[in-house]
Parts: structure tokens; sequence; C-alpha cells
């Protein structure tokens, strides 16, 4: 199904690497194994490293698929923000301050692996989080990383990406606008704007955010944040982003609205039980957990000193995997509505089936 058929069929499936994610290799093995695997869309920061490292992994799955690939082929997205943002920052220590006989619990928690002796690997670090509190002596500090505004539409224009997913909170109308002036004066022709927000940007900002788009001559995409990179802590993260896709469905601007921030495998269960309210949804993007879920076959082929991609024994064990993860939504039939709900669709979606919850 190509990216747009998924999108107006509830079928839309998006892998995140992350918007400050800059490992490599690791992008490289995960670009190919789940755009094989069927995503429609890979979410990348907006680096140039990064992106030809997804694109070589695009370039082996399109080798596997052969001709059979034309018209599916994933979008790259590129994520970008309008302000300081969770996602676009680093974590930060001086590993010489540490006692030790610290027990390295920053290390522990760690998702990507980014604390080792030397401190922060920074092209690991996504900007989780998890670290910060962990530290017993607060040593952990953040460094936010926001593109300025003046390297924009040249970084566009050489990267040449399908979409751009743009990170807004709360009363930051104006950057918000300024980064669309920005995208506009690249001149490359998007197919979607995804616009990212949290529980906290209000349904009326988000109709402010649709009027600018609009402006542009842009078709939005509405990621529904429900609880940001946390969809490898476990099952219950799922239900953060059911939630606010309840919460906010009734309310939203014209566009296919999708679930992403604690998504993982018990996201479509979860939201299945809801009845009215699934048809409604475009879709899911998954991010931290299609990582953790690959990660020990990643540090397999990392010890046997080669790439994933290049490991004929482990690749398809990878692919079985991430088919598993996003096949519940490839394979998902009801048409899905773009438009605005009419007050007996919002209704019906808002309203759980008798004796569901969101907890259930």
């Amino acid at each position: 199904m190509r990216p747009e058929q998924a999108l107006a069929g509830g079928a839309w499936v998006k892998w995140i690497a992350g918007a400050s994610n800059q490992d490599l290799a690791a992008i490289e093995d995960l670009a190919g194994i789940y755009a094989l695997a069927g995503a429609h869309c890979l979410d990348l920061a907006a680096d140039p490293a990064v992106v030809a490292a997804a694109r070589r992994g695009l370039a082996w799955a399109e080798r596997q698929r052969g001709r059979s690939w034309g018209a599916v082929r994933p979008w790259l997205m590129l994520s970008l923000s309008d302000g300081a943002d969770p996602h676009f920052r680093k974590a930060w220590f001086d590993p010489r301050r540490c006692p030790p006989d610290c027990v390295r619990p920053c290390e522990r928690v760690c998702p990507a692996l980014a604390i080792d002796t030397s401190g922060v690997v920074a092209e690991r670090c996504y900007g989780c989080g998890r670290c910060l509190p962990a530290c017993p002596l607060g040593l952990i500090h953040e460094h936010s990383q926001v593109l300025a505004a003046e390297a924009v539409p040249m970084l566009l224009r050489q990267l040449q990406p399908d979409a751009i997913e743009l990170h807004t909170q709360p009363g930051r109308v104006e950057a918000f606008a300024a980064r669309l002036e920005q995208l506009a004066a690249s001149g490359v022709r998007l197919r979607r704007l995804a616009v990212s927000a949290g529980a906290d940007v209000s349904p009326a900002e988000l109709w402010q955010r649709y009027a600018l788009l609009r402006r542009h001559g842009l078709q939005p995409l509405w990621q529904l944040d429900g609880r940001p990179m946390s969809g490898d802590v476990g099952a219950g993260t799922a239900r953060a982003a059911v939630r606010l896709l309840a919460e906010r469905l009734a309310a939203m601007p014209p566009g296919p609205v999708q679930l992403a921030g604690g998504t993982n495998d018990r996201s479509w269960p979860l939201l299945q039980r809801r009845g009215a309210l699934a048809r409604h949804c475009a879709g899911v993007a998954f991010g931290g957990v299609a990582r953790s879920l690959l990660q020990p076959l990643l540090l397999a082929a990392q010890q046997r000193r080669r790439s994933l991609l290049a490991d004929a024994e482990l690749w398809p064990q990878a692919l079985h995997q991430a088919r598993a993860l996003l096949a519940p939504w490839l394979e998902r039939r009801q048409f899905s509505l773009p438009g605005p709900l009419s007050r007996d669709a919002r209704a019906a979606a808002l309203a759980a089936r008798p004796g569901h919850t969101i907890d259930n």
C-alpha cells in the first residue's frame, strides 16, 4: 500500500529513528529492516549523515524487494522543532566527577546504550531523559539542539525529504509560522507536514496551526504524542496515546490523526477495544520500542563485526520481529475519515464500548 493510501485507509505505520539520533550504523540497519517490513515512512533527524545512512538502508530493502518495491517505497520525513523540545536534546556529564563506587544507574536505564565509562556517546543519545533523574548526584545535564533558521532552506534543498514533522509546544504559534516560512523558502514540495503535539497543546492552538498550514498549501498529518519516547518502558505506556486520541479526536482540525508517544505492541489491542475510535485513527508511529525490539540482534551483529543487514542469519530474524510489530496496523482494512467528523461520528468515536475503558 502506498503511503497516502495507508493514511486514508487507517493502515499507516511510521518508524521513528529519533529527532536527535545520530547512531549511523543502527539507523542504516533499522531503516532497512523496517522499510522491508512495510513501514510507510522513516522519521529522521535533519542531518545529512543520518539521511545518507537511512537511504543506504532503503537501498538494501529495495534490493531485497526487487521490482515489487515501486510506489510503496517509504517516505523520508525530517523532524524539526519550533523551539526547545525534549526530542531535540542530548544528555551530557563529566565522568571524572562520578564517584569510583557509583553503581551507574544512568547506564542501566539508558535504552540506547549511550552511556559508558567515557560519559555519553552523543551520536547514540536521542534525548529520552531517563538518565537525568537516575543520577543520585544530579551530575547529568541536557543540551538542547535547535536548527538555526538560516540553515533550514538550504538543508531541505540538499536532503529533498518527502515530508516534514514539526514538533510544537504551547504558545509558539509565531515560531511555528516562522518555521513554515523557512520550509516555503526551500522550494521543496512536501507530501505532508506532520504536526507533533502533546496533551499540553490545546485544540484551539492546533486549529491556529492548521490555518497556517493551509495558507502555505500544506497537507497536515496530526501526531498526538501521548507519552513521548516511552514505548519501550512497558505495555502501560500505550494507554496515554489512546487516551489522548479519545480526548482530542472530536476537536481536531481536518487531516489524518496518528498515535505516537508510548506506542508499542499493546497500542492496537487498546485502540481496538474503543470500537468507532479505532476507525478514525490513521495509524501509528513506533520509536523506542522499534529499536529495543531489535537491540539484541544489533548487538549480536556488532559482536560479529558486521552490520545487521550484512548478516544473512540475523537480518531475517530481525525482519520477522519487525513484521510482527507492524502487522496489526498493516493488515487493517477499514477506512478512516481524514476530514472533520460529523456530530454523530464524533459521539460514536468518543464513546467506549460497554464494559471497556482505556485502562482495560
